[in-house]
């Protein structure tokens, strides 16, 4: 009461060691290899500054081209440096077949040409094609007569094939030629 103090310091030290809290992650999905991805962000909040998210992306191959893991890394960071991480998968599937883009057309040509052996073409979205010919005859009514079917089949990398065929119908409709003695 008389006016004397005396004074006194206390120190209270602030400090954050709590890490970032992910408010949101991305779900993990599958997707088609010809599919564009959808690239969604991850939300973190934290209780004392702001949060910096960072993204990183690790691609592991699959057991073909069109086939792999996407782990996408996200990592929070708050200003006093604390850190979270979560981690999103994507999976790249390949399940389509290769598109034929071109295929020999059906022909009939006489027993005495030279048949015309054109190859197939076909893409895939997700890889490299493998075009296997197989050719099957089909006997005619006579000798000079008949058909071959020609099956072709597209298979991508990762086993997943297309047919189409060629049908070429060999004829005989040429008469023999007679050759005769001359007269004597």
């Amino acid at each position: 009461d008389c006016g004397n103090t005396s004074i006194d310091t206390q120190i209270i030290t602030i400090i954050d060691t709590t890490a970032p809290v992910f408010v949101s992650v991305p779900s993990d999905y599958t997707s088609e290899c010809t599919a564009e991805l959808v690239d969604e962000d991850a939300i973190a909040s934290d209780n004392c500054s702001d949060v910096t998210v960072e993204v990183y992306d690790n691609v592991i191959p699959g057991l073909c081209s069109g086939e792999y893991t996407i782990a996408r890394t996200f990592i929070a960071t708050d200003d006093c440096g604390n850190t979270s991480v979560a981690v999103q998968n994507i999976s790249i599937i390949d399940t389509r077949a290769p598109v034929f883009t071109d295929v020999p057309a059906d022909y009939t040509a006489e027993c005495s040409d030279d048949l015309s052996n054109q190859e197939a073409s076909a893409t895939d979205g997700c890889g490299d094609v493998d075009i296997e010919v197989i050719d099957q005859i089909i006997p005619g009514s006579c000798s000079g007569e008949y058909t071959i079917s020609r099956v072709f089949v597209a298979t991508d990398d990762c086993g997943n094939s297309a047919i189409a065929t060629q049908v070429i119908t060999v004829v005989d409709t040429t008469a023999p030629e007679l050759t005769i003695p001359a007269d004597y």
